[in-house]
């Protein structure tokens, strides 16, 4: 099986930044499509933004042009790099892989990250 860890998060004000790793483990084979999610408390889980494993990127209209995902194929590791931050980007955000070989989603814990202001 496959084990996501995110790191990163915390309490910044309104306007900082904040970086998100995700390190992966296990049962990787090759590259694979990786995401970051995130939910706020009474609300559904969203896509923030994903990598695919040519490195062509998504991002959700509420972030682009404030966050960046990027990835080390090396390292097995996803970042998102979140500028400009406002309250409403409170949540606890999750890290995800595709598995190419099974088909099978895997989920972080989540780290949570709190925008004040």
């Amino acid at each position: 099986q496959v084990q996501l860890v995110e790191s990163g998060g915390g309490l910044v004000e309104a306007g900082g930044s904040l970086r998100l790793s995700c390190a992966a483990s296990g049962s990787i084979y090759g590259i694979n499509p990786m995401g970051w999610y995130r939910q706020a408390p009474g609300k559904q889980r969203e896509l923030v933004a994903a990598i695919a494993r040519g490195g062509s990127t998504n991002y959700a209209d509420s972030v682009k042009g404030r966050f960046t995902i990027s990835r080390d194929n090396a390292k097995n590791t996803v970042y998102l790099q979140m500028n400009s931050l406002k309250p409403e980007d409170t949540a606890v955000y999750y890290c995800n892989l595709e598995s190419l070989v099974n088909g099978m989603t895997y989920w972080g814990k989540g780290t949570l990250v709190t925008v004040s202001s």
